[in-house]
């Protein structure tokens, strides 16, 4: 009964932004920026390196140095080779969590606008 209740409690934990996960107890992302309607950071992920699961706003990426990541949704996972210089935009993600799975350190830049 006591392993449920802990089950349930971590379950129902709100999840920390992808500003504040982290991966095996260290930050992965640095702030770079902040000011009331924007703020922008740099996220580092080496081989094995990963991002515990967490949400995001909506935000641009833009990827500094490319890898290859296995996301994981409540769809499943899928492998995605990350190109140096591609970019994209979401209008935000309930939960995700991704590993490198690649030989090179992968680096994002993440801006989230304050809206």
């Amino acid at each position: 009964m006591i392993a449920l209740s802990l089950a349930a409690a971590i379950a129902s934990a709100p999840l920390p932004s992808a500003f504040d996960a982290g991966w095996k107890g260290e930050k992965v992302c640095t702030l770079l920026y902040e000011n009331a309607r924007v703020r922008a950071a740099r996220c580092v992920f080496p081989p094995g390196g990963g991002h515990e699961r967490h949400f995001h706003a909506a935000h641009w990426g833009y990827i500094v140095a490319g890898g290859t990541m296995r996301i994981t949704t409540a769809a499943g996972s899928v492998d995605r080779v990350l190109a140096t210089g591609s970019n994209w935009w979401s209008d935000g993600i309930a939960w995700h969590e991704a590993v490198n799975i690649g030989t090179s350190t992968a680096v994002y830049v993440i801006v989230e606008p304050k809206t």
